[in-house]
């Protein structure tokens, strides 16, 4: 099929989508206009402004052949659709243009991904260059790297950098055993890359058996030190982490560009809550390293949820600020989110006698000493004790009701609630939990326990997608 029947089909189905208004879909995160969206691509602040590419199937609310959608901002809260980026027309990406990233290439936006081929028995990927023009055109160059010898055809997710004088890229992959990996080449001319070897994974760097794929990674510097963000598949679950059916975390070190070796210390998980995945990094013009996730789960429960029926599915997390703090990579909420802000009410109280509060667009500030809970939406729970937090809800699947963890003293939270999502903050960034749920009315928190809580409460704005 040819790339202009396939953006037709596309357009089709963006114009054909069900306009009824869905309780569900969020105010001021991002979602797709139909179909299903998964991985953040292509994250970067490009001449002034935000471009957020993402992982798009506009035929339906099922994993296909993926398409790049586009959306542009100047503020990281209001966005602009743009034209679509990316359709899966040549042979080199036949079955999907899968995820990647976006650098600055001396004044134009250029883009990298992997195109996803596959055959009877198997499968290969391709690592592939396009660019954009001022109007948004993407113009595709083709494929730079082909699939390396010795690993599968599950190699993907190029993630690009400038250091110094080179191009750097590091790329997920499986090798021949079916265990994770993280590839590291250089280039001088973002055409021809040379591979400088594993700098992580199964087996390497005292990990042991440590997940049969690894994707999505992210390296980058924060401060004198690398953070090396990865998503670990296959990795058993633990008593109380680790519980989804696939991980996001990362590792802290150096890396040796000279020695392509990234010694590092252990795996830590990015969020701890029911969604999140497939997170992506940027710098921002003023130096911020901003994150955004996918907040799903590959092979989870996501294709029970209830949006599927109005004929789309999933949401990116808010944007978010990390820092490095005693080894510790810290996630605090974009500054820009501040902008959102209502109307604020104050309260200092006991957890049972607080007023019932409406979250369908809330921010939440709560210092906590004790013992307490609040319900949100009468779909969720999260309860709060001197062992830290226990976020609950049911299983779309099972009906069965399971629960996510965070374990430490808990001081300070900032909660973030957008309709079907929540974002919790832990003790201004320590941790944070995510996860999507579906009340059946307007969503409202309704507190117990004796403990004394100090709540700022604001109602949100809506962001503008248009």
């Amino acid at each position: 099929m040819s790339e202009a029947q396939l953006i037709n089909r596309a357009l089709k189905a963006v114009m054909n989508r069900n306009a009824s208004e869905d309780p569900h879909r969020p105010a001021w995160h991002l979602s797709p206009q139909t179909g299903l969206m998964n991985d953040p691509n292509g994250f970067i602040q490009f001449q002034g402004e935000w471009h957020l590419f993402y992982q798009w199937n506009p035929l339906a609310c099922a994993h296909g052949a993926k398409y790049w959608g586009h959306w542009r901002s100047a503020n990281l809260l209001d966005w602009q659709h743009e034209p679509l980026a990316l359709a899966p027309a040549e042979t080199y990406e036949s079955h999907g243009c899968y995820s990647g990233s976006a650098v600055d290439h001396d004044g134009t936006l250029t883009l990298f991904y992997t195109g996803n081929v596959k055959f009877s028995g198997g499968r290969t990927a391709w690592q592939c260059m396009a660019t954009v023009n001022d109007a948004g055109d993407v113009t595709k160059t083709g494929p730079v790297i082909g699939l390396p010898p010795g690993y599968t055809g599950h190699v993907r997710d190029p993630k690009v950098w400038h250091h110094q004088d080179s191009w750097y890229m590091v790329l997920g992959a499986q090798d021949l055993k079916e265990q994770g990996k993280v590839l590291l080449y250089r280039s001088e001319s973002l055409h021809e890359w040379t591979l400088l070897g594993e700098i992580a994974g199964s087996q390497l760097n005292d990990l042991g058996d440590f997940g049969y794929m690894w994707e999505c990674p992210d390296l980058f510097a924060l401060g004198d030190r690398d953070v090396l963000l990865v998503c670990p598949q296959g990795l058993p679950a633990q008593q109380r982490k680790w519980l989804n059916a696939h991980q996001s975390g990362y590792f802290i070190g150096r890396l040796d560009y000279a020695a392509a070796r990234f010694p590092h210390g252990e795996f830590c998980e990015l969020d701890h809550g029911f969604e999140f995945y497939a997170p992506q990094t940027t710098l921002s013009d003023d130096g911020r390293r901003v994150l955004i996730g996918w907040m799903g789960v590959p092979d989870a429960e996501e294709l029970l949820q209830p949006t599927v029926g109005r004929g789309w599915i999933h949401i990116m997390t808010c944007p978010r600020e990390l820092t490095l703090e005693q080894d510790r990579l810290m996630q605090r909420p974009a500054r820009e989110l501040q902008q959102l802000r209502q109307q604020r009410s104050c309260y200092q109280q006991r957890a049972a006698s607080l007023p019932t509060l409406p979250v369908e667009r809330a921010e939440l500030v709560i210092g906590s000493r004790g013992s307490w809970s609040a319900c949100f939406g009468e779909a969720l729970t999260l309860v709060c004790n001197e062992d830290g937090l226990t976020l609950s809800r049911r299983n779309l699947r099972s009906g069965e009701t399971e629960h996510r963890y965070w374990t430490g003293a808990v001081s300070h939270l900032q909660i973030l609630c957008d309709r079907s999502s929540i974002e919790i903050f832990i003790n201004d960034g320590e941790g944070v939990m995510s996860a999507r749920y579906f009340p059946n009315a307007v969503p409202e928190v309704v507190w117990q326990g004796e403990a004394s809580l100090t709540v700022d409460y604001w109602q949100l704005r809506s962001g503008m997608v248009v």
